[in-house]
């Protein structure tokens, strides 16, 4: 069997190191007769995998302790609602910067439960650049403020990391996290879906600082409270053991690169080429302003659209999957998350030269 070039946006490629220990310890974890899958969550054996994946995502971002880290279900999207729940704290107003269509559903969602003020928004410019500290108007009585560091549909990120004062800073970091060296000390709190650079859909990672927990909005779930789960160690009901299993994995082939620090270089070069390429063509486009390109989300269009179709088929056919834009944007989009090694995008690079040189 041939492995193919995998640019998903999500559920995104894994490393094919991790999938092949994964394929091979599936019928029989470290010979004890039976999957990972069918292991119990309270086992000592699973319980080492837990706690292990914890301390190795801990090293890879320099998480002290007096963080929480959290292994939960529900994706994302479930923090939009437990974000306001667990941190208003007796507030009434929430800041959030609008940059595309994942914080607007954050902000739309914080709605249900607070005032939301937006101090920003990228709409004015056709969400093709991020709003710069001295446009944010901000609350400094706000419970919290909100931003999606990297917008994954439009591939759109952030240059800085904003200023809070006192105010506490909270990141979607789903298509981000891990892609280079963050100073999680910035944030009261950062949540990421693990579909992209993490490990398979169906865990989240939340990473809190211990001082916001137990004062959550009266009358929510008890599954929607961080604290719950901080005091049972992410295990207050049966977690996804093979999410966080895989994503344990995902860890250790990264410490094996040489941390985030090492695969960031990697990332950097990836983006910098696919990004040059882009610029160096007529034919193609990306309509992002330089400075907020995003290094993990590369949406490109092509003079005439009425090749898209044409384009897809035939990378497909060059071992080249899942290039198609969002439903809402179009065009394309080459995710190019940890696990895309560098000669993918080398190989899509080539591929979009020979398409240009036939079609243009």
């Amino acid at each position: 069997m041939t492995r193919k070039y995998n640019f998903s946006a999500g559920p995104a490629g894994l490393p094919d190191e991790v999938l092949q220990q994964a394929k091979e310890e599936l019928l029989d974890w470290q010979g004890k007769g039976l999957s990972i899958m069918e292991m119990s969550h309270r086992s000592k054996e699973f319980i080492s995998v837990a706690e292990t994946a914890e301390q190795d995502l801990r090293e890879l971002m320099g998480i002290g302790a007096d963080y929480k880290v959290l292994f939960l279900q529900g994706g994302a999207t479930s923090q939009f609602s437990m974000i306001p729940i667990n941190l208003l704290r007796g507030k009434g107003a929430a800041d959030y910067i609008d940059t595309g269509i994942w914080s607007g559903k954050a902000i739309k969602e914080a709605g249900r439960f607070c005032d939301v003020k937006v101090v920003a928004s990228s709409k004015g410019n056709g969400y093709r650049a991020i709003p710069q500290q001295n446009e944010l108007t901000l609350n400094p009585d706000a419970a919290y403020l909100h931003y999606t560091p990297n917008e994954t549909i439009g591939g759109l990120e952030y240059d800085y990391i904003p200023e809070s004062g006192d105010v506490p800073l909270v990141a979607d970091l789903s298509s981000s996290i891990l892609s280079r060296p963050l100073d999680v000390n910035k944030f009261g709190l950062i949540y990421a879906g693990a579909q992209k650079n993490i490990g398979p859909a169906g865990l989240t990672v939340v990473v809190v600082r211990e001082e916001l927990l137990g004062d959550v909005v009266p009358g929510m779930p008890t599954m929607f409270d961080y604290k719950v789960h901080a005091d049972a160690d992410s295990m207050s009901n049966t977690p996804p053991t093979f999410g966080w299993y895989l994503a344990g994995l995902v860890f250790k082939w990264l410490k094996e690169q040489g941390g985030v620090s090492a695969i960031a270089e990697i990332n950097q070069r990836k983006q910098e080429k696919l990004y040059a390429a882009i610029d160096a063509s007529d034919f193609y486009a990306n309509p992002m302003a330089k400075a907020n390109r995003s290094w993990m989300n590369v949406p490109f269009t092509l003079a005439d659209d009425a090749l898209d179709g044409l384009f897809l088929e035939k990378a497909e056919e060059a071992g080249l999957l899942n290039l198609k834009g969002h439903r809402s944007v179009g065009g394309m989009r080459a995710s190019i998350y940890n696990a895309v090694p560098e000669t993918a995008v080398d190989a899509l690079i080539d591929f979009m030269k020979q398409f240009e040189k036939l079609h243009a």
